[in-house]
């Protein structure tokens, strides 16, 4: 399984690259570091691997994604080349027929974002990417086709309060750009999107799902039946 959930997540990553992929870099251009790295590492010599992607993101904020897809001893290479570690990231997975209900907030309406420049527009200012980047960030989600869902819960005047984006692909589903504007923040808006999401998979069939949390978010996801499967160790460099 944890094959399959890190595969995803390459798949999806290595989307945004702009231009024919290269390898496990992905570099969009866009100044949001997630949306700019390289996603494992695997026989190369790291201190080859190293220069490379550091010349190939020359210019933009870059992750380097170390997880169980990458060849041992990655992450101390790493640090031994000059990267400093960000952050430890949980992936978890789900049962999408096995998870449990949440309540949901009053007055707040998922559906499905037909817009995709409002949607970009509304995960941009939930997550910090600056208001310059995202009419470009809005080009590359459209390449994605049919591949990603996008959820967008509004309040009854209209305004997306909360995002979420799902890839699917090969009987999984995995999510990214869970977020709430700073004001709708604490009403449950996160996790009624992350349940409309696993709603969606069980419609389409797909019977697992999967994403990265950050450490805040934990209790979240395991309130909706995630588990923890695996980490991604994420350095910048």
């Amino acid at each position: 399984m944890i094959e399959a959930v890190l595969a995803a997540n390459r798949a999806y990553l290595l989307g945004w690259n702009d231009g024919p992929a290269e390898g496990d870099i992905y570099r969009s251009g866009l100044p949001h570091a997630p949306l700019n790295g390289v996603v494992r590492l695997t026989g190369q010599d790291p201190a080859d691997a190293y220069p490379q992607a550091v010349d190939r993101l020359e210019g933009v904020p870059r992750v380097w994604w170390v997880g169980e897809d990458s060849d041992p001893g990655t992450a101390e290479a790493l640090r031994s080349l000059g990267a400093r570690q960000l952050t430890r990231m949980p992936v978890m997975v789900a049962e999408v027929a096995a998870a449990p209900v949440v309540p949901e907030p009053s007055g707040v309406v998922i559906e499905e974002a037909r817009d995709i420049t409002e949607f970009v527009t509304a995960y941009a200012k939930a997550l910090g990417i600056p208001d310059e980047a995202v009419l470009r960030a809005a080009e590359r989600e459209k390449t994605f086709g049919h591949t990603v869902l996008r959820l967008a819960a509004r309040l009854p005047d209209g305004p997306i309060a909360g995002t979420a984006e799902a890839y699917l692909s090969d009987g999984l589903v995995t999510l990214y750009f869970v977020g709430t504007q700073p004001p709708f923040r604490r009403r449950g808006i996160g996790a009624a999107l992350t349940q409309a999401v696993l709603r969606h998979a069980a419609v389409r069939g797909i019977p697992m799902a999967a994403l990265t949390s950050t450490p805040v978010a934990l209790p979240v996801y395991r309130r909706l039946g995630f588990t923890e499967v695996s980490q991604y160790e994420l350095f910048t460099f």
